[in-house]
Order: structure tokens, then sequence, then C-alpha cells
């Protein structure tokens, strides 16, 4: 099987499995509400890893409603789907200011086959949650923003982890997106279960878009050394 068949087949097969949720966090899952999905990742898999080609691992914090949670594909919205993967997407094409940032970094890097050949992207909990507030209004929700339901989704986020590595992941060293809550997390797993030799947290690429815009070429800038300096050493 290739890089890609072994993605497809995660993804396809991907539903929760652990603790009960706390009340009124609802599970996001692409894979199974949008028909779409499936034929999308395919499409996006068979695209740029139809390889077995060992990749680095990236792992954000879990899928947002208008990135991943619609396309499948992690930090990437519809309208990269179709600009800059050239993928078709049927319905409203949504903008999310962290596929935006990834975009360019992936582009400063060299462009969407060169990185994609080398790095592997998805999330701690491949899985988002999303939180209706006071207002009706649906949100996203991480897994940490509270300490229940980041306890349910541990053994969940334990497992993935290891299913992904089996993808083919080269496991000296593992990128974080986001230098927190999201850091500290899969520090204190690593230090657990040792799945990567080291882990290297770079800003999350929502926080650059929300509070660090300003100097936006400084953090595309630290990506695409960190991802260089992992090049070097292969």
């Amino acid at each position: 099987m290739t890089f890609a068949d072994k993605v497809i087949r995660f993804n396809n097969q991907l539903q929760y499995t652990g603790a009960a949720l706390p009340q009124g966090i609802r599970i996001m899952n692409p894979f199974s509400e949008i028909e779409q999905t499936a034929r999308i990742s395919k499409t996006f898999y068979s695209k740029y890893y139809n390889d077995n080609n060992p990749r680095h691992i990236i792992l954000g914090i879990n899928p947002g409603r208008f990135g991943g949670g619609l396309t499948g594909i992690p930090f990437t919205d519809p309208k990269r789907l179709k600009t800059e993967c050239g993928i078709d997407y049927i319905g409203k094409v949504t903008h999310e200011p962290s596929s935006v940032f990834v975009y360019e970094v992936i582009n400063a890097y060299g462009g969407v086959e060169a990185f994609y050949d080398k790095f592997y992207i998805n999330s701690l909990c491949p899985l988002g949650f999303t939180i209706v507030d006071t207002k009706g209004r649906e949100k996203n929700y991480n897994y940490y923003d509270s300490k229940e339901l980041a306890n349910a989704v541990s053994d969940f986020i334990v497992d993935n982890i290891r299913k992904q590595i089996g993808l083919g992941i080269i496991t000296d060293t593992c990128f974080c997106f986001g230098t927190g809550k999201n850091e500290n997390y899969l520090r204190k797993l690593n230090d657990k279960h040792h799945f990567f030799k080291d882990i290297i947290a770079l800003e999350h690429p929502r926080f650059i878009m929300q509070y660090k815009t300003a100097n936006k070429q400084a953090y595309i800038d630290k990506y695409i050394s960190a991802f260089r300096a992992i090049d070097k050493v292969v």
C-alpha cells in the first residue's frame, strides 16, 4: 500500500471511540457527516502522497469548522483546496485564517508538491469539536478547552497518534502547531509513550493570523527554517 492508500483508509475508518464527551460538546467528523469529503480526501492524498516515502508529521490541535472540518484535509479550507491544490469543492467556499497562513508557508517552502513530499499534517485529535453558545451559535471547541474533555479524549488521541505513525512517519522529530496548551499536552503524552525523539513547537497559525499579522513574515521564516533544518538532517 502507498502512503496515500494508508491515509485514505485511516480517514475512512475514523470514528470517535473515546470516553463520553462532556455535556454540550459535539464531535465533528467530516468523513461521516459530509458526503463529498471521502472523494476530496481520496483525490488529495492520491495526488500528493501516491508513493512509499516516509514523512515527518505536523500535529495541530483539532479540525476547525471552516477548514479541515469541511474538506477533511488538515489546515486546508475549501478556498485553498481549489486554488492551491486544484481540487473541486461543491458548496460555499469558506475562508479559514489558519489555512491562509499554512499555504503561505507551503508556497515559501517550494509549493504543495515539494512540501507534501516531505510532510504530513494532521492534529493531536484528528476529529473536531463544537459547542453551541448562549445565542445558539455553533462554535469551534478545542480538546484542551476543558480538563474534562481533554481527559475524555486522551486514549483516543494516543491511539490515533500510534495509527498515524504507522502510515510511514519518521519519528526523530515531530512538529507541533501551538506553543502553549497543545505543546504541553503533546509533550506529556510523549514523555509517557515515547512517540518521538524530539518535538519542535511553532506558534499556531491561528494565533499568528489573529494577533501577530504585522510580524507574519517573521513567523513564515521561522517555520521554513525549522522545516529546512530537518531536510538537512535527512
